[in-house]
């Protein structure tokens, strides 16, 4: 692998913008180092309009010297991670944003106690208009608030995450998945980084072997696994109760403004449109002309194309399938090209995967690992969505409602991706190029809407036996997965080590998260169906572009045209699916 400095320079981005050295990160860093006492001498006294405007003028005055340092420095250390000098620096940064936190610590716990009839008030003052969503949000939240004394003692127990660091630890770190063979007897090391390569390798006794062994290795400590798990969920239901949740999963939905409706129409429309997922492993049967579709043959590739693009190419083959978004978006594209918004290439010790990232006032960086495949073409799409909804959002809102909420930060992404395979798609010259687009579609289909689903489920059931004051044990959190798998999986034959499975996903130790993986992938097949359908698709599209965190995130969605309420936006998505199977029904 080459280093960095073999790199041609217009294929690294330009960090200048954010700081142009060193030295002026540091003299950077020296700004920042007053501005501790100015904040302390808030405490206590963010009791009036007046006083809590300064504040929060102050807190704006200093993001605009700290954001644009600490995008440099985290950015910089991405580019060689084995630069001691660079990670000195960060970890210079990091001391002072943790003493700065410890200090001002009081500070958010004022504004969460403020009165309601002063948060009225605020909210009444055009003068305060920008921050509208956060104070609607401080009333909303505060039944949930506790005393002072009560929420200082919750903010002490850090250590009960130390649930989700026993099981990276135990994962990442002492497991040992050992060796496994192929069909001719070679041995291969089994770990999780390769365990997916394996997974789609043409050899079946190596899906076979990685799928059996993988999870396999984590039924050996089932019991420790399982105990951990168990006081996670206990956690989990102990914390929403204390805050006056009905259960942990309206904690987590209240949390990020989502109706629970929104959460129980997704498991019951992806329910009903199984058969989708099922005819997908029929066709991918025949294909491999096999007997019997095991749990170990859903991964395979099929007809995957080896063609090699430069990242030029790439680049044009991208703008030409977002063409349909018009002529600012693809400039733009153009644009974060020329003015080096993205670092490209893999170097030594650079970061490995992909990532967006930006700051308001900025343009967006981009880091890739390109390498010239056809999964690197659609990881640049992807990450190019991000970069392309964090402009809009900056140049069409304010700084305080710039910042688009988690909930929809995986839309915009996938839209592209699904732009670019339809385009893919209507470009094909060959049964066996159009088979290898529409497995690609599927599959992402099936890991990303049912499989997460399909977690999301699991996930509810888990901490309902909890909240039920129900035992939960290692045998019935088994089962219930089991069973899942075998709703979600239908006539697939299932291994019994497939009940580990649960033991390996690090998402349940964050709870009901995975649900909007599912969501996300539905609006932007939603999007992208609207979009290829003409101007009024597009112009609904922008409204959720540039919206930011200006409304509600299912606000957001309803101005665009794609409320997760109704049940047209589920609807759409599966007739667009099931027009892909028919796609390749006919084309085999």
């Amino acid at each position: 692998m080459k280093k960095r400095a073999q790199i041609d320079d217009k294929y690294k981005w330009d960090l200048s913008p954010l700081c142009k050295n060193e030295e002026e990160f540091l003299k950077g860093l020296d700004k920042l180092k007053p501005y501790l006492e100015k904040f302390k001498a808030f405490i206590g006294k963010l009791d009036n309009k007046k006083t809590i405007w300064e504040f929060l003028t102050l807190e704006k005055e200093f993001d605009k010297i700290v954001n644009p340092i600490a995008l440099y420095i985290h950015l910089k250390a991405d580019e060689d991670l084995s630069d001691d000098h660079i990670s000195e620096l960060k970890e210079k940064l990091n001391q002072f944003f943790t003493n700065f936190s410890y200090e001002t610590a009081l500070l958010s716990a004022q504004l969460n106690k403020l009165p309601d009839e002063l948060l009225d008030d605020i909210l009444s003052d055009e003068k305060f208009k920008d921050y509208q969503r956060v104070f609607e949000n401080i009333k909303r939240s505060k039944k949930h608030n506790l005393s002072d004394e009560e929420e200082k003692l919750l903010s002490g127990m850090d250590f009960l995450s130390g649930f989700s660091s026993n099981m990276k630890k135990l994962s990442d770190v002492d497991l040992d998945f050992g060796k496994i063979k192929d069909s001719k007897g070679k041995l291969h090391d089994l770990n999780q980084s390769n365990y997916s390569s394996y997974m789609r390798s043409k050899d079946r006794v190596l899906r076979k072997n990685a799928i059996k062994s993988l999870n396999g290795t984590f039924g050996k400590f089932i019991n420790t696994i399982s105990n951990n798990y168990i006081n996670e969920v206990k956690a989990n239901c102990y914390f929403a109760k204390i805050k006056h949740y009905d259960s942990a999963l309206e904690s987590a939905l209240f949390n990020e403004e989502i109706d629970k409706n929104v959460y129980l129409k997704l498991i019951e429309k992806v329910e009903s449109n199984l058969n989708i997922l099922f005819d997908y492993f029929k066709i991918k049967k025949n294909i491999l002309g096999l007997e019997e579709f095991t749990i170990y043959d859903h991964m395979v590739d099929i007809g995957k194309t080896e063609k090699k693009y430069s990242n030029e190419q790439a680049m044009d083959l991208i703008r030409n399938a977002l063409s349909p978004l018009g002529e600012e978006y693809v400039n733009l594209l153009l644009q974060a090209q020329n003015e080096k918004w993205i670092d490209v290439f893999p170097n030594q010790n650079k970061r490995s995967g992909a990532y967006q990232t930006s700051i308001y006032g900025y343009k967006p960086y981009v880091l890739t690992n390109f390498e010239g495949g056809l999964d690197d073409v659609f990881t640049l799409a992807h990450e190019l969505g991000h970069a392309m909804h964090s402009y809009f959002s900056d140049k069409n809102q304010c700084y305080e409602k710039s910042e688009y909420p988690i909930f929809l930060a995986e839309i915009a992404s996938t839209t592209n991706e699904i732009l670019l395979l339809n385009y893919l798609l209507s470009n094909s010259k060959s049964k066996q190029e159009k088979s290898a687009l529409l497995n690609k579609l599927f599959d992402e289909v099936k890991g990303t809407i049912y499989r997460q689903t399909m977690f999301a489920r699991f996930e509810e059931v888990i901490h309902q036996t909890i909240e039920k004051s129900e035992p939960l044990t290692r045998d019935k959190i088994c089962k219930i997965y089991y069973e899942l798998n075998k709703k979600y999986f239908g006539k697939v034959k299932l291994i019994d080590e497939i009940k580990y499975e649960w033991a390996r996903i690090p998402h349940f130790y964050t709870a009901f998260y995975v649900y909007k993986y599912a969501t996300g992938m539905i609006c932007a097949i939603n999007f992208a169906s609207k979009i290829l359908s003409g101007d009024e698709g597009r112009n609904d599209y922008f409204k959720f572009l540039t919206a930011g965190d200006s409304l509600p995130p299912l606000d957001t969605l309803k101005s665009a045209g794609c409320d997760l309420i109704k049940d047209e936006v589920f609807d759409q998505c599966f007739k667009y699916l099931k027009g892909m199977i028919k796609v390749w029904k006919e084309n085999n």
